[in-house]
Parts: C-alpha cells; structure tokens; sequence
C-alpha cells in the first residue's frame, strides 16, 4: 500500500497595509447621482447590448427610485412664510445690427 501525502498550502497572512483603517469607505448621495448620470449617457451612446438593456434599465430605475426617496422634497411656502417672488420680466429681444 502506498501514502499519498496531501500537500496543502500554508496559510498565509494578508498582507498588512501601512495606512490605518479608516472606517467604511465612503458613498454619498452626489456619487449615486453621478452613477445615474454615467448610465443615462452610456445608454444614449449605445454603450449596452440589447441583452443588457432589461439589466441596465431596472438598476437604472431602483437607482432613481432610491434617489427620489433619500432627496428632500422642496416644499411650497405656505401662505404668510415668506413673500412671494414676482416673476422676472420676459428679457427683450435683441436688436439685429444695421447695415
């Protein structure tokens, strides 16, 4: 009867980095509306393949949603909050030069 020996890796360490560890790494409301903005252009340019498409539009879609519901609503002031602004007067035509 013969052994067979198993050889088996030794574990090794992860490496150690020198910087200390900060926290979790940051993701904010500005980088998700910038992702949503990356993927609204590279579907314009045709970026995807059509079998990507149904992917591509629904994270687009939970992304939105997603924004939608963490972006503070502006609301409408209420009577007596503040005064209301009048609209800016149309701006006036320019005049075409004179030969």
């Amino acid at each position: 009867m013969t052994e067979e020996t198993k050889t088996q890796a030794p574990a090794t360490e992860a490496p150690k980095s020198e910087a200390p560890a900060q926290g979790a790494p940051d993701l904010t409301v500005q980088d998700l509306q910038a992702l949503k903005a990356i993927i609204d252009v590279a579907s314009q340019r045709g970026a995807y393949k059509p079998n990507e498409m149904e992917v591509v539009g629904r994270t687009y879609n939970r992304l939105d949603t997603f924004l939608q519901a963490i972006t503070p609503k502006q609301e409408a002031p209420k009577e007596g909050d503040a005064p209301a602004q009048q609209p800016a007067a149309p701006a006036q035509p320019a005049e075409a030069p004179k030969e």
